[in-house]
């Protein structure tokens, strides 16, 4: 028989920009930018850099896991005692790029957290292409 209480799930979400990598990798990685659409922050594109994202309704700790400017970033995700890792992939796709958002390690005992953010992260998502959009 199977264990299946250390099971975990993930958000995917997979979307196309009109936009080159670059513009894409910008707005996931340059602190104003990410104010932008997602929240304010100190980030920076160095493993092991600890930021925070920072909220009305509190913080997250995010220590830098991943760095591959124009393809792959991903960060630890931790609030409220919950561990998560999100992770971007960037891809050509015809005159723009392929995004690739993952939030994985949700445990089936943390529904609320994993419909909020099967519910956030394509607001968040829609709300990246501004920050892209505006730059030059």
């Amino acid at each position: 028989m199977n264990d299946v209480s250390n099971e975990t799930r993930s958000v995917v979400i997979e979307l196309e920009t009109p936009y080159p990598a670059e513009k894409n990798w910008r707005a996931l990685t340059e602190p104003r930018l990410i104010e932008d659409w997602l929240m304010k922050n100190d980030f920076k594109p160095v493993v092991d850099h600890r930021f925070h994202l920072r909220a009305d309704w509190g913080a997250v700790d995010c220590p830098v896991l991943i760095v591959e400017p124009n393809k792959r970033l991903s960060y630890a995700w931790a609030a409220y005692g919950l561990d998560r890792v999100v992770a971007f992939s960037l891809s050509p796709a015809g005159a723009g790029t392929r995004l690739l958002m993952e939030q994985s390690g949700f445990r089936r005992d943390q529904r609320q957290a994993y419909q909020g953010a099967t519910h956030g992260w394509p607001n968040f998502l829609a709300a990246l292409e501004t920050p892209a959009a505006r730059i030059g």
